[in-house]
């Protein structure tokens, strides 16, 4: 198999990335139902339904905002304004729909904490997205710097690079198995299994970001990163909190 891996169906070339990420959708949100079938959920079917509204509304303004801001350029022609429709990134859909999410809670008057239930499904999610991602290879804004690292691959462009959406499968992989781990223990608070789901992959995602063949810098860092950093400061109670529980 060769990356980009571009199969044909009928002599027509089938897009694997846009294929799994429906695909990724689909399954995300039948594990959610699944979860929530398994464990009594606390917010009524209304309310719950009005905070997937929102996250999906935040997910999708906030996936494009930040598509946009990784490499910003104005164009104003037809193919432009298409790009600026598809561009998008699943670090602006995270907190975008966080902010969605926020929002629609407070129109509902909804103060119960409502991600946890959302977290694995959201994993499972990436974890299914990233596989095309890998499979695009350079057609997609997630391959790593050139280098001479073991782990190095060709993906599309004669050059060996790092596989960056490799190593996130590797990174989801684990942070599937150890929050499921927490959930079935269902020991803490309600709410924290996303925050710390959130705050382990947005430190994550900053961390790789160094390895982005990144072109657009604020103050030496790439947007991500910025956002990463917001993430981390909105979250900074949990921090506190893990501080004063190590000691």
């Amino acid at each position: 198999m060769t990356i980009p891996f571009q199969p044909q169906l009928f002599g027509v070339h089938i897009n694997v990335h846009l294929v799994l990420e429906y695909t990724a959708f689909f399954v995300a949100y039948r594990y959610y139902l699944f979860l929530r079938n398994q464990r009594e959920d606390s917010i009524s079917k209304s309310n719950r339904l009005s905070i997937i509204l929102g996250a999906a509304i935040g997910a999708f303004i906030g996936s494009r905002v930040m598509g946009f801001l990784e490499n910003p350029f104005l164009d104003f022609s037809v193919e432009g304004l298409l790009y600026l429709f598809n561009v998008k990134t699943i670090m602006g859909g995270l907190f975008g729909g966080l902010m969605g999410v926020e929002i629609a809670k407070r129109i509902i008057h909804e103060n119960q904490s409502s991600g946890d239930l959302f977290t694995l499904p959201i994993v499972v999610g990436i974890f299914i997205g990233r596989i095309g991602c890998f499979l695009s290879g350079t057609t997609e804004f997630t391959y790593g710097k050139q280098t001479h690292f073991f782990m190095g691959i060709d993906l599309g462009d004669g050059r060996i690079r790092h596989p960056l959406a490799l190593y996130e499968l590797f990174f989801i992989a684990a942070l599937f198995f150890f929050l499921r781990y927490l959930y079935v223990q269902n020991k803490l608070k309600s709410g924290q299994l996303f925050q710390l789901f959130m705050v382990l992959y947005f430190s994550f995602r900053f961390c790789i970001e160094f390895l982005k063949p990144n072109a657009f810098f604020i103050l030496g860092l790439s947007t991500i990163q910025w956002l990463c950093i917001g993430c981390l400061l909105y979250y900074r109670k949990l921090f506190i909190l893990i501080f004063k529980n190590a000691n």
